[in-house]
């Protein structure tokens, strides 16, 4: 077996490795079946033979659409890094729609005919209908991912979609249509831009927006990767091209945005950056932002206030693997899983790098605990992209869901016990701190021996059940829709949280809730996984619990009100206002 060189740099991307040191195998899962203990906080369900998450069929969802990525055979380097994905209520009718994102026309692709994104309405009844063409969602460019968020407080979710060239703002007209506005928004972001998140970075109640920036690429520096003898080409490593700055842009309140990129900091830091979670890294009320960078060190971008931002992710501990090499770092996440009080954060990378999990040590810094966790080990040979910190059985406990594939569409070819397509993995948080995470995969369902090209992810509950499902984009390939049933038997209340003076998503807020024994907290961070937007709802999971006792909302700046409701209901969702005192189902 050869090694795989990029002619471009010179070197190989890494090492191959003949021992594997007893790691887990793409495609063969030799996982430990672990022991399922019953629980009065853990649902019936883990212990029957029902699939935890179940794949709906086109057939029964009418989900159709497919991604194309047009791939040549110049391999151009976009071509394997879509698509993104999103769940979100579109018509304020409580139901989950969803958005896919497609390729498109480009510098080095120009489809006939046209591709399209794609807008599937909920009916209600477990099926979706096409609606892109009257929404005026088609898209066009080579799109990459979506980020939701009711940027002019008006009580519609509008929808950013990031694409490789310039990005597009649509605006929620409220009738069903939306309308591009990202001229007078001013919000382009030309380039190749990737994942995006809204988030109020300053305080004054408005959605602001960070956008990620890739390499700079273009069809005239497409740079030859492969054989020169034999002429074989694959994908390059993003290390043979230069790095660039993220945006931010600063909501003015009147529809438009000002770049803030250079004067707040964002613009000093030249990165290839992927995915992006905002988070809240050291308890002060400003939301801070974690960056996965391809082939250059992790971001963490620590908010300062007065509009500044301090990278700080190598004192951090999250820049570079603890050998202190820059990593893949694709998606991303931020959740406190351990209930000390303090945010952590996640991020994957590719093959022979594994995946870090970074607990907070609560004076920010960071230990990748990872191989302790167990993930570490789980994921040496994966590349992960789209993932999310989720309570999947709704016992009081988060979980992390990861999907994965590698980047090279030829890597088997080149190294050994790696593959192209890579199945999902599932990680349930045991709530013991000796052993945290449990890799649950090998009996969650037969989905889950599969393998694919994942990308996006995004997390909602398509059906109302209570149960987050699972929405998963698939380069080259038709979008995988996973139905949760792990969590029957548990009792949840789900949340949608409205804002006044806070930004009206209520991005930044902790919700903290008490039944019984169990008293949990949970932050909304922006964001999180790759290319993807989320049910903008929190479950409250608390198993087998009857009651309800209370829930508390600490609402985002500039409010800092903290607010508790009593006299809940269970297993519904309600809306939770600020100021209101009262809970509307």
């Amino acid at each position: 077996m050869s090694k795989r060189f990029s002619l471009s740099e010179g070197i190989p991307r890494r090492r191959f490795l003949k021992n594997t040191g007893g790691a887990l195998v793409a495609g063969a899962l030799p996982w430990r079946l672990a022991r399922l203990e019953q629980s009065s906080a853990q649902p019936a369900s883990h212990a029957g033979s029902e699939s935890l998450f179940v794949s709906v069929p086109p057939s029964v969802s009418g989900i159709t659409w497919k991604h194309v990525n047009g791939r040549s055979p110049n391999y151009y380097l976009p071509e394997t890094t879509g698509a993104g994905c999103a769940f979100f209520d579109y018509d304020n009718d409580g139901w989950m729609d969803i958005y896919l994102v497609n390729s498109g026309r480009a510098d080095f692709y120009d489809p006939d005919p046209p591709l399209s994104n794609a807008l599937y309405h909920n009916n209600r009844d477990g099926t979706f209908t096409d609606v892109t063409e009257k929404a005026g969602l088609q898209g066009g460019g080579y799109g990459m991912g979506v980020t939701v968020g009711d940027y002019d407080g008006d009580g519609l979710p509008d929808l950013y979609l990031t694409q490789y060239g310039q990005s597009v703002l649509y605006h929620n007209e409220g009738n069903g249509k939306f309308v591009d506005v990202t001229r007078t928004a001013g919000v382009a972001a030309p380039g190749w831009s990737s994942s995006a998140v809204w988030f109020d970075y300053d305080g004054d109640g408005r959605l602001d927006l960070f956008v990620c920036r890739f390499v700079q690429f273009s069809k005239q520096n497409n740079l030859f990767c492969g054989d020169a003898q034999t002429g074989e080409r694959y994908y390059c490593i993003p290390r043979a091209y230069n790095p660039s700055p993220s945006w931010l842009f600063h909501n003015n309140g009147d529809g438009t945005f000002t770049d803030v990129s250079k004067e707040s900091g964002i613009a000093d830091n030249l990165g290839k950056a992927w995915g992006v979670v905002a988070t809240d890294i050291d308890n002060d009320g400003r939301m801070d932002l974690f960056v996965a960078n391809d082939t250059v060190q992790n971001f963490l971008f620590h908010n300062r206030g007065n509009g500044k931002f301090e990278e700080v992710a190598l004192e951090a501990g999250v820049a570079y693997s603890e050998g202190g090499r820059a990593r893949s770092g694709m998606g991303v996440d931020s959740a406190d899983y351990d209930q000390d009080g303090w945010m952590d954060l996640f991020v994957a990378n590719v093959d022979h790098e594994r995946y870090s999990v970074y607990h907070n040590n609560q004076d920010r810094t960071f230990k990748d605990e990872a191989m302790n966790t167990g993930i570490g080990r789980a994921t040496w040979l994966m590349s992960g992209w789209g993932l999310k910190f989720f309570d999947f059985d709704n016992d009081g406990n988060v979980d992390i869901f990861l999907a994965n594939g590698h980047p090279d569409d030829r890597v088997e070819k080149h190294y050994e016990n790696v593959s192209y397509e890579e199945p999902l993995l599932l990680f349930r948080n045991t709530g013991n701190p000796q052993h945290r995470f449990e890799n649950i995969s090998a009996v969650a369902g037969p989905v889950f021996q599969q393998q694919f090209a994942a990308r996006g992810l995004a997390i909602g509950d398509f059906d109302n059940d209570g149960a987050s499902d699972v929405l998963i984009a698939i380069n080259n390939a038709a979008p995988i829709l996973l139905r949760n049933n792990a969590a029957r038997g548990s009792h949840w209340l789900g949340v949608r949280l409205v804002g006044k003076k806070a930004n009206r998503d209520a991005v930044g807020a902790l919700i903290t809730y008490q039944a019984g024994d169990l008293r949990r907290s949970i932050f909304k961070v922006g964001a999180g996984s790759y290319l993807a937007s989320h049910d903008p709802r929190v479950v409250l999971g608390i198993g087998r619990r009857e009651k309800l006792d209370w829930v508390q909302v600490r609402w985002p700046e500039p409010s800092g009100r903290v607010e508790r409701f009593a006299g809940l209901p269970l297993d519904q969702y309600i809306t939770l206002e600020e100021g209101s005192g009262k809970a509307v189902s």
